[in-house]
């Protein structure tokens, strides 16, 4: 039988070689049409007499195999047709029959039948349903090469591991190991995965075949571990082993502090542990396809599943660039301003794979940006991930200069100097005057509108705004701005260029402060007037990790420093004058930085304290000038205000098409603040409230607060018929 998908070649041995290799897809995964394909060819494997074993490998350059196709997951695939269940266990029942030759687990367990032997042979990542069909193989033989990643990462988009990784993993590793891999998602290189005992052999890339094939024909019929009589899990498992039951009662412990209650697929994840240690393995499995089945249907899940995998590779791929525009070659980049911002562009600019010709007033400036990029290698060179040589590669591709004229023959320039219209102004017709016409200039501002820096451009259609987010090579996020007058050729230059450093890029509305910073802003000063209230800060900072922030605020606020934040504030202050609608955090700012000089992390403590070699702490005096309140809110009521402080100034962005799409606020909230990612970001989340409890909700805190928590008036309208933002989520 001949298959697209897969490659099947059969040697004198009677040994199949059985190669993964997906037509027109760069990296290997379970969609429908390999499932289905292999399905087959395991039918046919376990029927034929002939075949003796097989090793099964990829024809991928990238990897083994990457997981399942996201995409398909709630459509006919692997949770659709007639059964759900029986459909989305279909993936766990192939690689059971896999393993055991078709036989029934009861004669395999009594010894009346073996199984064919399988192995696998690795030489990429294994990650998700990949390694899952790792696992179902007898032997496991991985290349030696620590870039290699092993792991189950279904977690980090709401869900289980859905084709045996929850019960194979613990069955090989031990329930600890087993939970640290599913319940973060991180993965683990191969002779780690050797060291806990889910691969039998590291051996040198290139290899590998060779040496499946040698373990094939030395092991003619073979049993899973968990197929024989009196397997007992490693290091104890069951709900009686007083060692399995410490684990379960510390784990859950663990995994839910960590998770504040956010993520259901942890919880789902342990429970497939315990319960799939007090069950034969053919009851475990089915248990772990109830688990998944439950979180699929789930908001989280699908929230996550969309922003974060589907939403996500759509806007990195380009999905904003304007249709028929040539695609631009970009190998020479320069970049204005070697501070913080310009050496951080610079760093991920390099990293892309571009030169860079960095640009400062004088020629120490300038070399600060192969400062900032050597300690970043020089890291990487300490912890055994990048040599001297590629070291020294990497910094001869940058050029500091304090000469216009060396910018004669770049393909794009960067601009990040000071964040003054002036300086920026200076420096625009400064490079205009000697690089080539079509050039697009892109200029690095948070909060600048592009239309007005622009004016100092004799082509503005080939100017464009870039907001990197610091620090640079950290932060995923790249909202791009059109101005009025920008072209199709700058936003498919910037793209381009966003393509080959690898952010999820935006594309948002030309206003001050853009999305981000009309969001964050809001966020960030409700922690303050809840300092003011006098509510205590670890109550604060302890509500927003409990609605899934990375950070709380007031450490937030730390650090992007109290000293930028009151110097945006002054500055806005003076150019709206009579305009200007006072925050009321003014006092707060003006007290912290002017009064206290408490400027935030970088100038030694805001509202927290930074003791070198010791661990930061709030600031125990704050109380002394900002006194706490007799009676506390609870958790419940400071979770809302920070969250909903989030959410409406969101929502009125999209309502005044600041970002023209939900997916772009969803993606811009997650990557660019770190906005609670088991939500799928801000409109997901209001969707899953529901517009009319939204609404509801919003207009009792204005009631309670002010008018700053007020809806849009959009989303009243939304609330009439309860529509969704997504129109088409389910």
């Amino acid at each position: 039988m001949s298959y697209e998908t897969i490659n099947v070649e059969v040697d004198s041995d009677g040994i199949a070689l059985v190669t993964i290799d997906l037509p027109g897809q760069s990296m290997n995964v379970w969609n429908a049409q390999l499932m289905e394909e292999f399905a087959k060819w395991v039918d046919e494997f376990c029927a034929n007499d002939d075949v003796k074993g097989a090793v099964i490998t990829s024809g991928k350059k990238s990897g083994f195999l990457a997981g399942a196709d996201l995409r398909m997951l709630g459509g006919s695939g692997v949770a659709g047709g007639a059964d759900p269940f029986e459909s989305a266990f279909g993936l766990n029942r192939v690689l059971r029959k896999l393993e055991t030759g078709g036989h029934p687990a009861k004669a395999i367990l009594k010894g009346e039948a073996q199984a064919k032997p399988i192995a696998a042979a690795v030489e990429g990542l294994a990650l998700g349903g990949g390694l899952e069909l790792v696992l179902a193989c007898h032997h496991r033989v991985v290349a030696d090469n620590k870039k290699i990643q092993l792991g189950l990462p279904e977690v980090q988009v709401g869900l289980l591991p859905g084709a045996g990784g929850t019960q194979r993993l613990p069955r090989l590793a031990g329930l600890q190991n087993a939970a640290m891999i599913a319940t973060t998602g991180k993965p683990v290189d191969p002779n780690t995965a050797k060291a806990q005992n889910f691969v039998q052999e590291v051996v040198p890339p290139g290899e590998t075949i060779a040496k499946a094939k040698e373990w094939v024909k030395a092991n003619p019929k073979v049993t899973q571990p968990w197929d024989k009589k009196g397997f007992k899990y490693p290091g104890g498992g069951g709900a009686m082993d007083p060692r399995a039951v410490q684990f379960f009662m510390a784990s859950n412990a663990m995994a839910q502090r960590e998770s504040q209650h956010n993520y259901p697929a942890v919880q789902s994840i342990l429970s497939c542990l315990y319960e799939g240690s007090i069950v034969p393995f053919d009851t475990a499995i089915r248990i772990e396809t109830k688990y998944f089945m439950k979180l699929l249907s789930g908001p989280v899940a699908k929230n996550m599943i969309r922003t974060l995998f589907i939403n996500k590779q759509a806007a990195e791929k380009g999905e904003a660039r304007p249709e028929g525009v040539e695609k631009q070659e970009i190998k020479t980049v320069g970049v204005l301003g070697a501070g913080l911002m310009g050496s951080g562009i610079t760093h991920v600019t390099v990293k892309g794979g571009m030169n860079v010709v960095v640009l400062d007033r004088d020629e120490e400036s300038a070399a600060k940006a192969i400062e900032y990029s050597k300690k970043i290698l020089d890291k990487r060179i300490s912890r055994g991930k990048l040599t001297k040589e590629a070291a020294e590669e990497f910094l001869a591709k940058i050029k500091p200069t304090t000469d216009y004229n060396d910018l004669k023959d770049v393909d794009l320039i960067i601009e990040a100097v000071f964040e003054d219209p002036d300086i920026k102004a200076d420096v625009i017709k400064k490079t205009e005057a000697v690089i080539g016409k079509d050039v697009i200039f892109a200029s690095n501002t948070s909060t600048l509108p592009i239309t007005g820096l622009a004016k100092n451009s004799e082509r503005p259609e080939q100017f464009i705004g870039m907001h990197f987010f610091s620090p640079v090579e950290k932060m995923p996020l790249l909202e791009i701005i059109p101005g009025e007058k920008s072209g199709e050729k700058a936003l498919a230059t910037a793209l381009d260029y966003n393509a080959k450093i690898r952010k999820t890029p935006i594309v948002v509305k030309d206003v001050r402060g853009f999305y981000t910073n009309r969001v964050v802003p809001p966020y960030l000063n409700e922690a303050m007037l809840l300092v003011k209230e006098g509510v205590k800060p670890a109550l604060i900072e302890n509500a927003a990790k409990g609605i899934g922030m990375p950070l709380g605020p007031l450490a937030l606020t730390d650090e992007t420093s109290l000293s930028l934040g009151w110097m945006v504030v002054q500055s806005t202050m003076k150019e709206l004058g009579e305009d200007y609608k006072p925050t009321g955090v003014e006092d707060l700012l003006e007290t912290m930085v002017d009064k206290l000089g408490r400027q935030g992390r970088k100038s030694g403590g805001g509202f927290y304290e930074y003791p070198e070699g010791g661990q930061k702490h709030l600031w125990p005096s704050l109380s002394e000038h900002f006194p706490l309140a007799a009676e506390q809110p609870s958790l419940e009521e400071v979770e809302e205000r920070l969250l909903y402080a989030q959410l409406i100034p969101a929502a009125h962005c999209y309502a005044e098409n600041i970002v023209d799409d939900p997916q772009s606020a969803d993606l811009g909230a997650i990557f660019g603040w770190g906005f609670a990612p088991w939500t799928g970001g801000p409109m997901s989340h209001i969707d899953t409230i529901g517009a009319d409890a939204f609404v509801q909700k919003a207009d009792s805190l204005a009631q309670r607060y002010g008018a700053r928590f007020s809806p849009p008036e959009m989303f009243r309208e939304h609330a009439k018929t309860n529509e969704k933002l997504y129109k088409k989520a389910a």
